[in-house]
C-alpha cells in the first residue's frame, strides 16, 4: 500500500485512531505517519506515539506481539512462557497489558509486573522466572513523545541479530495489524495464562547486586540522587540504604512522570537533566551526583572537586570503575579474566584492563553484543566475564544481568568514592591519577537529527560517500586502516591488504588514524539520528581536549 492507502486504511481503525489522524492537516506529518512501517530492528521497536503505521500504539505493539508469539512457537517446545516489564513513560503500562493480552490469546503464559520496573530487572527476571523471552516497554533516555518494545531471548539478552531476523520475519508475516487477537487480562488471570510479578523478583535481584560490592567500610560520602522521574527510585534508593550511604532524593524528579515534567529530556548523558541534583547538592555540600535515566539502565555522575562538580561521561565512569574493581579483585583473576567493550568505547578501559592482566574483547554497538559474549563464556569455556561497558553511560558489573544495569554502576560508583575518599582523593582525583598512568584521552560524539523520508536518504548519502570514498587523511591525522563493518574488511592504507573484523555486519565505518586517533560513523539504531563518535590523546588533558575541538569543528561538513 502507498501512503494514502495505508491512511485510509487506518481509519477503519477505532474511533480514537480514526480521530487523532482526521485531526491532522499537515501532509508532512501524514507522510511521517505512513511512509514506512515502525521497523522492528535489533533492538525491537522505538517510536514517537502515536496513531499511524510508524508510530508506538496498540496496534504495532500487537503486532509485534503476534510475531513474537510465532516465532516462540515455532522455536521452542513445550509450555512457552514470557515475562513483561515497563517503565514511567506515558503508555507503558497500556502497551505492557496489550502486549499480555496477545501472548495469553496465544496461550503463552504471561508473567506482568504489577509496578514499574527497571530494565536490567527485566533482563535479570528472563532467567530468574525460567521464561523463553521477556519484553520491556521502554524508550530508555528518549524525550517524552517516545516510547518502545525491547525483546529478550531467554538468557535475558536482548536480541542479536540471528535471532530478531527471525522474529522479524515472523512480524512481517503478520498482514492484518487490525487483526491480532487479544485476552481479556481478567479471563488470562482465571485460567492461568497471566501472573502478576509482586516483591520476590525485586528483591531477588537485590540480593544479587549487592553480592558485587567490593567495599562495605563505613563513610560519610553524602550523596544526591536523582531517578529522573523513573523506576530506579527504589531499588538504587533500597541498595545505597542497604550499603548504608547517606542518600537525598530530588524528591520533584522521584515522582513517576511520563511527560518528565522537570527535564527537557531525561537523558543522564546531558547535562541539565542533572541540573535539580547539583543544585541540591550545592546547598548540601554533598560529594556525588547520580542520575538514572527512565528504564535505570544508564548513570549519570557529578563530583565534587574543589568546590565545583564534574562531570563524568561514560567512558570515565567505564574506566574509573575499571580501574577500582581490579583494586579489589586483582588477587582473583585469571588467564580468562576478560572486559568486554564496544567498538565506540575509547581505549582507557581496555589500556588499564590490558596492563592489570585481562584480556579484553571488542563488540558492535550495542550491549546486547556484551550479554553475547557473556554466555559465549559461559557455553564455550574460553572466556571469564569480569566487566563490560560501553560509551553511552552504561556498564554491568557481574552476570546477573545481560544487559547495562545503573543500580549496581550506581552502588559500585559509591563505593569507589567513598574508597577513594579515605585516601583525602575524590573521583575526579582518581580520574586524573589514570590519565596520567594509561594516557590522556579525550572523547566525544556528534549526533545529528535527520527525520522523515529526506533525512533516511540523506543518512544514506553519507554513509554511502564515506564508504565509498573513504579519507587518507583527517584533521591533520594519517588513516590507517578503515573498516567496513557492512562489507566485513579492514583494509590497510598502506598495503591495501584486507582482512575481515570478525564482527557481525553493520552498517558502521571506523577510522582508524595515526596517534591512535579513531572515529566512528553509523546510523542509530533507535533514533532517526547519525552518530560519528571519536578518540583524541594528548600529553596532558588540556592538549587532548584541544586536540578533540579541531576534530569536532572538523567534523561538521560530513554531517551536514
Amino acid at each position: 500500500m502507498d501512503i494514502h492507502e495505508k491512511y485510509e486504511y487506518w481509519l477503519t481503525f477505532d474511533d480514537n485512531t480514526k480521530n487523532e489522524l482526521e485531526s491532522i492537516t499537515d501532509k508532512k506529518e501524514i507522510e511521517d505517519r505512513f511512509y514506512k512501517d515502525l521497523e522492528f530492528g535489533t533492538g525491537g521497536l522505538r517510536g514517537i506515539m502515536g496513531a499511524g503505521a510508524n508510530r508506538m500504539n496498540k496496534y504495532t505493539v500487537g503486532k509485534a506481539t503476534k510475531g513474537l508469539c510465532e516465532y516462540l512457537k515455532n522455536e521452542f517446545a513445550g509450555e512457552k512462557s514470557v515475562v513483561i516489564a515497563y517503565d514511567s513513560r506515558n503508555n507503558s503500562k497500556a502497551f505492557a497489558e496489550c502486549a499480555a493480552e496477545v501472548l495469553c490469546y496465544n496461550g503463552i503464559k504471561t508473567f506482568l509486573f504489577e509496578e514499574i520496573m527497571p530494565t536490567p530487572v527485566l533482563s535479570f527476571s528472563v532467567r530468574y522466572l525460567n521464561c523463553n523471552a521477556g519484553i520491556v516497554i521502554t524508550a530508555s533516555h528518549n524525550p517524552k513523545e517516545y516510547n518502545g518494545y525491547k525483546v529478550y531471548d531467554e538468557y535475558g539478552c536482548q536480541l542479536v541479530p540471528q535471532y530478531a531476523d527471525k522474529v522479524i520475519s515472523y512480524i512481517n508475516n503478520v498482514k492484518d495489524i487490525k487483526s491480532v487477537k487479544h485476552m481479556n487480562l481478567n479471563m488470562a488471570l482465571s485460567n492461568g495464562y497471566l501472573t502478576y510479578i509482586g516483591d520476590e523478583v525485586l528483591n531477588s535481584y537485590i540480593s544479587e547486586v549487592e553480592k558485587m560490592a567490593v567495599y562495605k567500610e563505613a563513610s560519610d560520602l553524602k550523596i544526591v540522587y536523582t531517578p529522573l522521574h523513573g523506576t530506579g527510585n527504589i531499588p538504587v534508593r533500597k541498595v545505597l540504604s542497604d550499603m548504608s550511604f547517606d542518600v537525598s532524593v530530588v524528591k520533584e524528579q522521584a515522582v513517576a512522570d511520563g511527560n518528565f515534567t522537570t527535564v527537557r529530556s531525561p537523558n543522564p548523558e546531558e547535562k541539565d537533566a542533572l541540573n535539580m541534583a547539583l543544585e541540591q547538592a550545592k546547598r548540601a555540600n554533598a560529594d556525588l551526583v547520580i542520575g538514572t535515566d527512565p528504564d535505570c539502565d544508564r548513570v549519570g555522575v557529578g563530583v565534587l572537586h574543589n568546590g565545583e562538580y564534574t562531570l563524568l561521561t561514560g567512558n570515565q565512569t567505564g574506566a574509573l570503575l575499571v580501574d577500582f574493581y581490579l583494586k579489589f579483585k586483582k588477587q582473583s583473576l585469571n588467564p580468562k579474566s576478560t572486559l568486554v567493550k564496544t567498538i565506540v568505547t575509547n581505549d582507557l578501559g581496555a589500556e588499564i584492563a590490558r596492563k592489570n592482566g585481562l584480556n579484553v574483547v571488542e563488540t558492535l554497538t550495542g550491549f546486547k553484543y556484551i550479554g553475547q559474549q557473556i554466555l559465549g563464556f559461559e557455553t564455550t569455556g574460553k572466556g571469564e566475564y569480569l566487566f563490560g561497558f560501553e560509551e553511552s553511560y552504561g556498564c554491568l558489573i557481574g552476570t546477573h544481568a545481560r544487559d547495562k544495569d545503573a543500580i549496581v554502576a550506581t552502588m559500585a560508583l559509591c563505593e569507589a568514592a567513598a574508597y577513594y575518599k579515605t585516601k583525602n582523593m575524590t573521583l575526579w582525583d582518581a580520574m586524573l591519577a589514570m590519565y596520567e598512568r594509561y594516557g590522556y584521552y579525550k572523547d566525544g560524539v556528534k549526533a545529528v537529527t535527520m527525520k522523515g523520508i529526506e533525512g533516511l536518504e540523506k543518512i544514506q548519502e553519507i554513509m554511502n560517500e564515506l564508504r565509498t570514498n573513504p579519507p587518507k587523511e583527517f584533521c591533520g591525522y594519517k588513516v590507517e586502516s578503515f573498516r567496513d563493518y557492512q562489507a566485513d574488511t579492514i583494509t590497510d592504507i598502506a598495503s591495501g591488504e584486507v582482512k575481515p573484523t570478525g564482527l557481525p555486519k553493520s552498517n558502521v565505518l571506523y577510522f582508524d588514524m595515526s596517534d591512535k586517533v579513531w572515529m566512528c560513523v553509523r546510523p542509530s539504531g533507535t533514533e532517526p539520528k547519525i552518530k560519528i563518535y571519536y578518540t583524541t590523546l594528548g600529553k596532558n588533558l588540556e592538549e587532548a581536549e584541544a586536540e578533540k575541538e579541531k576534530l569536532a569543528e572538523a567534523l561538521k561538513p560530513i554531517m551536514v
